[in-house]
């Protein structure tokens, strides 16, 4: 394995050239190793889960899940709040900020960014629970791609750029977090589900959350400054490809049920025909709901 790991680090510093000597020996980042081997049995159990699932219960994990998502909700917000708190004390440039003018403040950025890059290796477990609780129309191919490969983006932004122009993703996608989180803990208890009506909204705040990473980027483009370029422009083609992604979601989940939902009221199939109410339709698609429902 020690061989395995020096030949690895040996390409990388051909291609990418010398690591960042402030995170020599981080947990998890000295090696490429261990996140390859993390990744790889991630998509194993992606594969292997719902067909061990297959004829099996479905778990409630109903508790785990609060506990799971207020944790990760607590650890979006302290990100969030330090990643903010860092660019200001450190008087980043939006335009273009390099890895070394930040001071104190750049040791304070990476810090925190590797809890963000951590944070990627806690969320595989969104994807466990989906397979536990055979939820597995929700393991789209979005889903396991962004898990998938944000872990392993961000080992290599941690060891080659791990503050700078890199902070600007990572404070958005914390803050986006924070929302995603409370909302995932909070519809794990059937009692507030009636009041979580901003789901939509998280979404939207994820294609925005591209769109405006885009712009910062393409500005460390126009007006460059010591931070590689080559990275700026794979941030760009990533964030890309998750915009695709994400529309696409988007459109799926929701403009198609709405347009569903306009085609049985249309068509009198919806709880109001004919201009009266059609109580015992709603009685029975609310009975039919309550039996398919298992948390």
């Amino acid at each position: 394995m020690e061989l395995l790991d020096k030949t690895i680090n040996s390409y990388f510093d051909v291609w990418l050239g010398p690591r960042d000597p402030r995170v020599k020996g981080w947990l998890l980042l000295e090696n490429y190793t261990p996140t390859f081997i993390f990744s790889a049995l991630y998509l194993l159990i992606v594969w292997l889960g719902p067909k061990y699932m297959q004829n099996k219960q479905p778990f409630s994990c109903r508790g785990i899940l609060v506990v799971y998502n207020l944790g990760l909700t607590l650890l979006s917000l302290y990100m969030f709040y330090e990643l903010v708190t860092g660019v200001w004390e450190g008087g980043y440039n939006f335009f273009c900020q390099d890895t070394h003018s930040g001071g104190e403040a750049d040791m304070k950025i990476i810090r925190v960014l590797w809890w963000y890059y951590f944070s990627k290796l806690i969320e595989f477990m969104d994807t466990f629970f989906f397979i536990l609780r055979k939820n597995n129309h929700q393991i789209t191919v979005l889903h396991v791609y962004h898990h998938a490969t944000m872990l392993n983006i961000w080992w290599f932004v941690m060891n080659w750029v791990p503050c700078g122009h890199s902070y600007f993703g990572a404070t958005l996608n914390s803050f986006i977090h924070v929302l995603m989180y409370s909302y995932y803990g909070l519809s794990a208890v059937p009692a507030m589900r009636p009041y979580l009506w901003w789901k939509k909204y998280i979404t939207q705040g994820q294609l925005t959350q591209f769109v405006l990473t885009i712009f910062q980027t393409s500005c460390g483009v126009v007006w460059p400054c010591a931070f590689p370029q080559g990275w700026l422009y794979f941030q760009i083609s990533y964030m890309i490809s998750l915009i695709i992604l994400f529309t696409n979601f988007y459109i799926q989940t929701y403009n198609k049920k709405a347009s569903s939902r306009r085609k049985e009221y249309q068509n009198g199939s919806t709880a109001t025909v004919n201009g009266y109410t059609n109580s015992f339709s709603s009685l029975e698609n609310n009975v039919k709901q309550r039996k398919q429902r298992k948390d």
